[in-house]
């Protein structure tokens, strides 16, 4: 039988693993952000996009798999005003986007399979230039969602919004806002958001993207109707702490290809 000194020890042991653990809970084990990577290729004609798009899905996507990436979007305008692509890929760690050209340096399938990418003549590149837009997850969204969408590709709106600021303040403002209510509002009208990135590379800083996801362009048109006259949006929204948090936002909106994974 235990005596009275040993079951109080015993007692406290637990009281102290149980403060231990919660406190892992609330600090140590919260989920580790991802970091982004957007890649938007300038074309030239229709001739670069079918090399650029060979090389993707027979090459690129392929080698991000084997280097441990997960699912990897592409997305093209909706609209036929400019002739890009955009490639939108998830990294576990800065680490991984760091080491990511020495990792493909090494792989020889890919060396293989992206030969016209990678070999082109200094007069005959697959695309006109690129961007790199590098960024960090949201703490209040710190991994890339896919979204579970039905309709065709064609049909599909991924709208892409850079939200810039005039300081960095008031850009660390904007992210509070997020992370303090605004992305439970866009959970709770069903706006399928998929990621959200502090940009910590790239032009046009400070800045901020994220991208949400609809089923067809009337139902995207719908959403920001309803959240415009969301009652919650409003109260949020006119908080004098979040005045003037942002200078302008660019809205993309975006048809995935046939072969995204996102």
């Amino acid at each position: 039988m235990l005596s009275n000194r040993t079951t109080q020890n015993c007692v406290l042991f637990f009281l102290l693993l149980a403060c231990v653990l919660q406190a892992g809970q609330l600090v140590g084990f919260a989920p580790k952000r991802e970091f982004y990577q957007i890649k938007v290729y300038h074309l030239k004609d229709d001739s670069q996009k079918t090399r650029l798009e060979t090389y993707l899905k027979q090459a690129y996507l392929p080698a991000l798999h084997r280097a441990g990436i997960g699912k990897v979007g592409v997305f093209v305008p909706a609209t036929e005003t400019d002739s890009l692509l955009y490639v939108l890929i998830p990294f576990k760690s800065a680490d991984q986007f760091i080491n990511l050209s020495e990792t493909l340096a090494k792989d020889k399938a890919y060396a293989t399979a992206g030969q016209d990418y990678l070999n082109a003549a200094f007069d005959n590149p697959a695309y006109k230039n690129f961007e790199s837009i590098f960024m960090e997850s949201f703490a209040g969204m710190p991994s890339l969602v896919v979204p579970k969408l039905k309709s065709d590709a064609a049909e599909k709106i991924y709208e892409l919004r850079r939200y810039e600021a005039a300081t960095e303040k008031l850009h660390e403002n904007k992210i509070s806002q997020f992370n303090n209510g605004e992305l439970d509002i866009f959970s709770r009208l069903g706006f399928n958001t998929v990621f959200c990135g502090q940009v910590k590379a790239g032009a046009k800083l400070p800045s901020m993207m994220y991208m949400t996801s609809f089923e067809n362009k009337a139902e995207r048109d719908a959403h920001w109707k309803a959240f415009s006259a969301d009652p919650a949006w409003k109260t949020l929204n006119s908080l004098p702490e979040y005045a003037h948090n942002f200078l302008r936002a660019d809205i993309y909106l975006l048809h995935p290809t046939t072969y995204s994974e996102i």
